[in-house]
């Protein structure tokens, strides 16, 4: 199996020699590219992505992103029970609610209209567009939440991108380190792509849903609209409109219904 390291068109220009040919890594890197699974234009943040490069090349430059934002600023009344730590690096917009039981660890923007319910953790290097949903005994260290996004009820959310109005399960877990601690790459096609991180949750594209207690590999790629159902081992890399079920390695990939598809779309 072919193993190359891959998050922007310098990595050809460093390396020419790589294999596969650089076609083809022109054509992964284009299939890679941040704007195949989220509507950038709703973002906030999308100078997080720098056009040429892999969807996943946001998780580098999270931190270093979140330390120039100059001046945070909290919208909101902190209400009693409510802890957040590092306050001068945390930013909150208006019409967010916090509940009494929440940790909030800078640096961290949350945006607008937010609900952070009792009991969740944001263990810093957090970015929540508006709208989003983090519920009780949830976790989230280190990713960035698109507009609406929900990680309602007893989720882990570790240095991965949810895309807009993507809903996890209940018990969902997307889990960012392998066993071994190396370095994770994403399998596609059968080329395994190195992407220079050891920790790497999932990339979720825009309205996927995905259902309770499913599990999401390190490196788990889905594109936009997918459906998965619940109890699922998920891995790898799955096209946009895919239908996901099975419990073994295997896994039963189909098309998502035209009419699922238009109600994720509204």
């Amino acid at each position: 199996m072919n193993s190359f390291l891959l998050f922007s068109r310098k990595s050809i220009e460093e390396f020419p020699s790589l294999e596969p040919a650089q076609e083809d890594i022109l054509a992964i890197m284009s299939r890679f590219a941040a704007n195949n699974f989220f509507s950038l234009q709703e973002f906030d943040h999308c100078s997080l992505w720098d056009g040429d490069e892999t969807v996943w090349t946001a998780l580098f430059q999270l931190d270093s992103y979140l330390q120039s934002q100059g001046a945070f600023k909290i919208d909101i009344e902190i209400p009693s029970g409510a802890t957040i730590l590092q306050p001068e690096l945390v930013s909150i917009g208006a019409g967010t609610v916090l509940e009494p039981g929440v940790m909030i660890q800078g640096p961290c923007i949350i945006g607008k209209d937010c609900l952070i319910r009792h009991g969740a953790l944001l263990r810093g290097g957090v970015i929540c567009g508006d709208g989003c949903v983090i519920g009780h005994a949830s976790e989230v260290k280190h990713s960035i939440l698109f507009p609406k996004a929900q990680v309602a009820h007893l989720n882990y959310v570790g240095d991965s991108i949810l895309g807009a109005r993507v809903n996890l399960g209940a018990g969902v877990k997307c889990a960012n380190l392998r066993l071994d601690r190396c370095e994770i790459s994403v399998l596609d096609e059968g080329v395994k792509v190195k992407t220079g991180l050891r920790k790497f949750g999932s990339i979720l594209g825009d309205g996927c849903q995905i259902g309770c207690n499913a599990v999401l590999n390190p490196g788990t790629v889905l594109g936009p609209y997918c459906v998965s159902y619940p109890l699922v081992n998920l891995h790898g890399v799955i096209p946009a409109n895919s239908r996901i079920k099975g419990r073994s390695h295997d896994l039963d990939i189909g098309s998502v219904s035209v009419e699922i598809l238009e109600a994720l779309r509204k």
